[in-house]
């Protein structure tokens, strides 16, 4: 007699890229069981960030095609793989791009959240259980999810606490946590500091919300957008600038609006060379830190910043330095907010070209998710 327990390939919809910059196409999809220590999760909502749309244009990081995009998402687990011990079917859990063993080197050094064991992948088609008209899929940061099923080594998976909706869940699995993370674990905060933070979508809103959370006395948000500085206010930002407001560097305007000292901390998270610069230079002489939070676009540009750092420090960051099994708690339990104040487009899978090429570029726009 047949196990009719064991969890059997399923077909459903994806949205899959076949080449770099083209429409994605909603195509029916084979989704196989999980391995011994994976687990199959029935997507329930998924969100859309500009990697995701770096990742379609396909460069040196990202030249592999075809595959299925997203990275941020929450939904139920369908199946569990027999290795898996902590995680049962029915839960509700968040999807993450980084994992955390706990007892590596690099988890036990509490320097870094990059996990040796269960490092962040950006495409992998090896484990890929994902196939399409006969075709192995690569999936982005090993989850892919924009589909209706998603299959993920277990360790890159979190419970959802059960007093968070899974559509507010999917917003806590990249950019705003990389932006809450880029403070909380980039700096040693004082309360009482000043900050700048540069580029105020979600990533960016989530440094502000940080600062605030920390005791930052003084808050300047930075963008180009207008229609920014309402929500900006609404999470933190005490000083909302518009750079085109201005015939000087932004820098300058900082400065200036600081008596001439610049801020304590300032959160880079738009990835232009000139505004890391600007970023720099807009920090204290000799104890000003800076830490980058971006991938950078097309553009090309010099970086100047050496002969201005004069004792400043700048730094990267992946995921916000966060360890999603040690944190996210601590920053659902800490973050007293509204998380769905930064949806501002919902679309279904269907419409998943209208959210990457149409809303995302919209003024408004801070977060587009899928609903499944």
């Amino acid at each position: 007699m047949a196990d009719n327990t064991t969890p059997r390939a399923i077909t459903c919809k994806a949205a899959v890229a076949w080449k770099p910059l083209e429409p994605l196409k909603i195509e029916e999809v084979q989704v196989d069981p999980p391995n011994s220590t994976q687990v199959r999760i029935k997507m329930v909502y998924a969100s859309m960030c500009h990697t995701d749309f770096t990742c379609l244009k396909g460069n040196t990081l990202f030249p592999m095609f075809p595959w299925i995009l997203g990275h941020e998402g929450a939904g139920v687990i369908e199946s569990v793989g027999e290795e898996v011990k902590d995680l049962k079917v029915g839960d509700n859990v968040m999807i993450f791009y980084v994992g955390e063993c706990g007892k590596c080197a690099n988890c036990a050094s509490g320097k870094t959240n990059l996990c040796s064991r269960y490092p962040q992948i950006v495409c992998d088609d090896e484990t890929s259980k994902i196939y399409s008209k006969g075709q192995r899929m690569y999936r982005m940061f090993s989850s892919s999810t924009w589909a209706e099923y998603a299959v993920v080594e277990s360790n890159y998976v979190v419970k959802v606490d059960p007093r968070m909706p899974l559509s507010h869940a999917c917003l806590l699995t990249c950019g705003f946590t990389t932006g809450y993370g880029g403070v909380w674990k980039g700096f040693k905060f004082e309360k009482g500091s000043s900050v700048a933070v540069l580029g105020l979508g979600a990533v960016g809103l989530g440094a502000v919300k940080a600062s605030q959370i920390l005791g930052a006395s003084r808050i300047f948000g930075i963008d180009v957008n207008d229609m920014k500085r309402d929500i900006a206010r609404a999470f933190g930002v005490t000083d909302f600038i518009n750079p085109k407001h201005f015939d000087k560097p932004i820098s300058q305007v900082i400065q200036e609006a600081t008596g001439g000292q610049g801020v304590d901390y300032c959160v880079e998270c738009t990835g232009v060379a000139s505004l890391l610069n600007e970023a720099i230079a807009s920090t204290k002489m000799g104890v000003g830190e800076t830490v980058l939070i971006s991938i950078p676009p097309e553009e090309k540009g010099e970086l100047n910043y050496i002969p201005m750092i004069l004792g400043r420090t700048l730094k990267g960051s992946n995921f916000g330095g966060v360890k999603i099994h040690s944190d996210i708690p601590k920053i659902v339990e800490k973050c007293e907010i509204n998380l769905g104040d930064l949806i501002t487009h919902e679309i279904s899978l269907a419409d998943i070209n209208k959210g990457l090429f149409e809303y995302m570029k919209q003024p408004d726009c801070v977060k587009v998710i899928i609903k499944f």
